[in-house]
């Protein structure tokens, strides 16, 4: 899954399912658990990308010095849209918490 871009999922499914406007609570949830789910997957397998290329730049495997730093950098990044994505979610739950009922 390549996490550079998010897109919205369209109101009325092409494939026959349910539409997301008529989904009940949980099925979002599950839903949306699951689209952060491969997120965080995505983000794993970007992590070890960029550490097997450091490792082989350390070992003398690669002598590309640019790859490996940018493959670093995309490591780095990934990980931080992840924790902003928590931070967003988690800031969204305790906004709902505080509504009155």
């Amino acid at each position: 899954m390549n996490i550079t871009r998010i897109t919205a999922v369209p109101a009325t499914a092409a494939n026959g399912t349910t539409p997301a406007a008529s989904r009940t609570p949980q099925a979002a949830g599950t839903a949306f658990a699951n689209c952060l789910r491969e997120i965080a997957t995505a983000v794993n397998a970007q992590q070890l990308k960029a550490d097997a290329t450091a490792a082989a730049l350390a070992t003398g495997q690669a002598e590309d010095l640019h790859e490996v730093i940018l493959e670093a950098e995309k490591a780095n990044l990934s990980l931080e849209l992840l924790i902003q994505l928590r931070n967003r979610a988690l800031e969204a739950y305790q906004e709902i918490m505080r509504m009155p009922v």
